[in-house]
């Protein structure tokens, strides 16, 4: 009896390693930043917001993890108006043509430290080429405003824009692109039942002014 009560307490065990936790990108507190190198003098930078994406974490076993997210084009700026017309146009990105910027993980793994690798496909500019992210978990607790369980990553990749079809002024501008992301995601279960509530209180609070 002790055995099987063993054998039944390890595969529960074992079953709830083997899940891991959906999280969805706070799009309020993640963005991104690229980076590249201006005729050897300078190197500006380009923002990207509203990211919307899911994490599957599973802090037992992160190959068991997965991350997808969808980049709006429209949310890119450099701040500066006549260089964000020239990324807008056919000759860079062509927001018109293709407006998201996808990734999508094949592969997660532990590397030193506190790092990960996070392997995947990314689609810019309707072409796919695979890249690795070099990411680091920030944190992973409960929320003490939003009182939510969540989780905060840092990632960094280098890219070759050539690679998908960007290649406009190389080697004056140059090809390599340095890409640094922050997210702050949380639990999509408890996010939801968090919604559900305030909605809810929300559509009291009318009713109740109604009367």
């Amino acid at each position: 009896m002790k055995r099987q009560a063993l054998a039944a307490f390890a595969l529960v065990f074992a079953t709830a390693c083997a899940q891991a936790t959906p999280y969805v990108f706070e799009a309020r507190h993640s963005q991104g930043v690229m980076r590249w190198n201006h005729l050897g003098f300078a190197n500006p930078s380009a923002t990207f917001s509203q990211i919307d994406g899911m994490l599957d974490w599973n802090a037992a076993d992160p190959a068991l993890s997965s991350v997808k997210a969808t980049i709006p084009m429209s949310a890119f700026t450099t701040g500066v108006p006549d260089l964000d017309e020239d990324f807008r146009s056919p000759d860079f990105f062509d927001f018109a043509k293709y407006p998201v910027t996808t990734f999508a993980s094949t592969h997660i793994s532990k590397a030193a430290g506190d790092h990960y690798l996070v392997t995947g496909n990314l689609t810019v500019h309707n072409v796919t080429q695979p890249v690795t992210l070099d990411a680091v978990i920030n944190k992973v607790g409960i929320n003490p405003r939003s009182k939510l369980p969540s989780v905060g990553f840092e990632a960094t990749a280098v890219l070759k824009r050539s690679a998908f079809g960007v290649g406009k002024f190389i080697p004056q501008v140059s090809d390599e692109i340095r890409i640094a992301l922050t997210v702050e995601a949380v639990d999509a279960a408890e996010s939801e039942k968090h919604d559900k509530a305030e909605a809810a209180e929300e559509a009291a609070k009318k009713a109740a002014g109604k009367n």
